[in-house]
């Protein structure tokens, strides 16, 4: 199932993604709390969504606002340098272990919505990653039962401000700013992605292809990471764990390829979907809130 959250008429609620339609399921007991909720009550819930779907209206694609599918995750975890190619062009050392970093959560944002170019720089980059979107409470979990925690996939953007992320080991700031963690377009459940280690990934920036690589790529793959997380903390429904990003990324380019006002970014993973956004200059009217 595609199960997308989206925004129509001025309501916004979740409903499935069949073909170029959405079956409107707003009104469906159940999906008020969001896809996290649904996620945590497990299989039967989903049994039900996809019932209920059989009779819900319909909506065209076009006539609907894709919003992200988990706006609040509890936690938004990536790893970084994990692909071998990405290693080597940013010219570090492969990582002994998983190496991983936090973005906070008031950083996500849908498809569609604008990432704003930050006031304090100009270093601003893409990264595009598969999205782990964690569905049951777990913890110790062994990489060869990985796959009985994972609720569905996103794609993800990593945006990165490069030289906030360089200041720190942490990366955690470079990585956090408003408006740079786009998810979307909706969540593909995991039934859906028999093989998470074979899904070609890309990145377009005006319509210029620039990153072209395949998750198979991982050094850490999409289990060894859940194990490897689960064995610190607990990990809850609706947890995002971004996976990593191959080559391709602006900032290593010769010469450099960052982003820009007026720029359209447009991230794909085989199976999941495409998540296109706009690139503008920070407002100059949001400093207070």
């Amino acid at each position: 199932m595609k199960i997308a959250r989206f925004t129509h008429g001025g309501r916004t609620g979740l409903g499935l993604v069949q073909g170029n339609e959405i079956a409107d399921l707003r009104g469906t007991a159940g999906t008020a709390d969001g896809i996290a909720a649904l996620l945590e009550r497990g299989p039967e819930a989903l049994r039900a969504l996809a019932d209920a779907a059989a009779s819900a209206p319909r909506l065209a694609l076009t006539e609907v606002k894709l919003e992200a599918p988990i706006p609040r995750p509890p936690k938004f975890l990536a790893i970084g340098l994990n692909y071998a190619d990405h290693i080597k062009e940013a010219g570090f050392e492969t990582p002994q272990f998983p190496v991983f970093f936090n973005k906070q959560t008031t950083c996500v944002i849908g498809p569609g919505d604008a990432i704003h170019r930050p006031r304090v720089s100009t270093l601003l980059d893409y990264e595009a990653e598969l999205g782990i979107v964690i569905g049951r409470r777990c913890r110790h979990v062994p990489r060869e039962r990985a796959h009985e925690v994972i609720g569905g996939y996103v794609v993800v953007n990593d945006v990165t401000v490069r030289d906030w992320q360089l200041r720190t080991p942490t990366m955690t700031i470079g990585k956090s700013f408003d408006t740079h963690g786009p998810i979307g377009p909706w969540l593909v459940t995991e039934d859906e992605i028999p093989d998470p280690q074979k899904l070609a990934i890309r990145t377009w920036v005006n319509g210029e292809l620039l990153q072209d690589g395949n998750t198979k790529d991982m050094v850490y793959d999409c289990a060894q990471q859940i194990e490897h997380l689960s064995t610190a903390f607990t990990l809850e429904p609706g947890d995002i764990i971004s996976t990593g990003t191959p080559a391709g990324v602006g900032i290593v380019r010769k010469p450099p390829v960052l982003l820009k006002a007026g720029d359209v970014v447009r991230v794909e993973v085989e199976g999941v979907g495409v998540l296109e956004n706009p690139v503008i200059e920070e407002p100059a009217d949001n400093m207070l809130l």
